[in-house]
């Protein structure tokens, strides 16, 4: 495994950038999967993200570390999003992504945030770009 490989499986907050109404940029930190070279974000269908990459699948990212150098390392990327809806394809991808967050699937805001995930980006990157100092 690559060094970025084990960097974004060890990682716990991606910045995710859609484009909303007049192209305006909307930037949220998420929670995320990395497998497979892509991203995986479980969300509800009614909130801005989903509802942007409904519209316009271009994204861009950003997940780093550190301030200070020699523990500066960052990898961001640009490319497309798809929405995934098929409940059990959805859920098996919610579980293991919360399965990152939690020890268990059975503390109350697990519960809560897997009855409330309706749907999961799939993050497809084209193009990535590293960094450190």
């Amino acid at each position: 495994m690559t060094k970025k490989d084990e960097f974004l499986k060890s990682q716990k907050i991606l910045r995710l950038a859609t484009l909303g109404k007049n192209n305006s940029p909307h930037i949220v930190p998420v929670w995320y999967l990395y497998s497979a070279k892509k991203f995986y974000i479980g969300t509800n269908t009614r909130t801005q993200k989903a509802k942007n990459i409904k519209k316009n699948k271009k994204i861009s990212f950003c997940i780093d570390t550190g301030v200070n150098a020699p523990n500066i390392y960052g990898v961001m990327g640009q490319g497309k999003a798809n929405l995934i809806l098929e409940e059990s394809k959805m859920k098996r991808i919610a579980k293991k992504i919360l399965l990152r967050y939690f020890t268990t699937l059975n503390k109350k805001s697990a519960r809560e945030l897997l009855e409330d995930t309706d749907c999961i980006i799939e993050i497809i990157p084209e193009k990535l770009t590293l960094w450190s100092y």
